[in-house]
């Protein structure tokens, strides 16, 4: 199997609890650290999936991976791969789809309540199995992404 893709932008934003779940299940994959100044791939043919970590940073900043993630991201896409994104990672994804990335009006930080929305793929598959359909997340944001055509939302809360 050929592992999936998980790109890091800051060193205290990793796959977290995603690494148990595809640890447990054998699914290998790959961490490309951004903010240690890996590169990221140039294509996205060895891999089954891509993951985008989140960071400080927005995805209409004019930093010098932006452009290269948005692209794998479509890549990723058109070769029918499934792409998740967290935080930043759902705002480069939005980006790459055709969504927008905007201010929020109301800056989030700290723990609020977030919302199961939906199931992480069409297989019914439950990340969050064992939890409440209701429960606190932390938070630390101040923008929010328009979805794009075909996307899914899994999580959602007032904001």
């Amino acid at each position: 199997m050929r592992p999936i893709a998980i790109i890091r932008h800051v060193a205290h934003e990793g796959p977290g609890h995603l690494e148990t779940v595809l640890e447990r299940r054998g699914i290998p994959w790959r961490l490309f650290a951004i903010d240690a100044g890996e590169r990221l791939p140039d294509d996205c043919e060895a891999f089954s999936g891509l993951v985008s970590m989140g960071g400080p940073m927005s995805a209409n900043d004019d930093l010098p991976w932006v452009a290269q993630e948005i692209a794998l991201i479509q890549q990723a896409r058109a070769a029918g791969l499934p792409v998740l994104g967290h935080c930043l990672g759902a705002q480069l994804i939005a980006r790459a789809l055709g969504g927008e990335v905007v201010a929020n009006g109301v800056e989030e930080i700290g723990w609020h309540a977030v919302s199961v929305a939906g199931k992480a793929d069409e297989t019914g598959e439950d990340w969050f199995k064992g939890l409440p359909p209701r429960f606190e997340a932390f938070h630390w944001h101040g923008e929010r992404c328009t979805l794009p055509p075909g996307s899914r939302r899994l999580l959602a809360n007032e904001h």
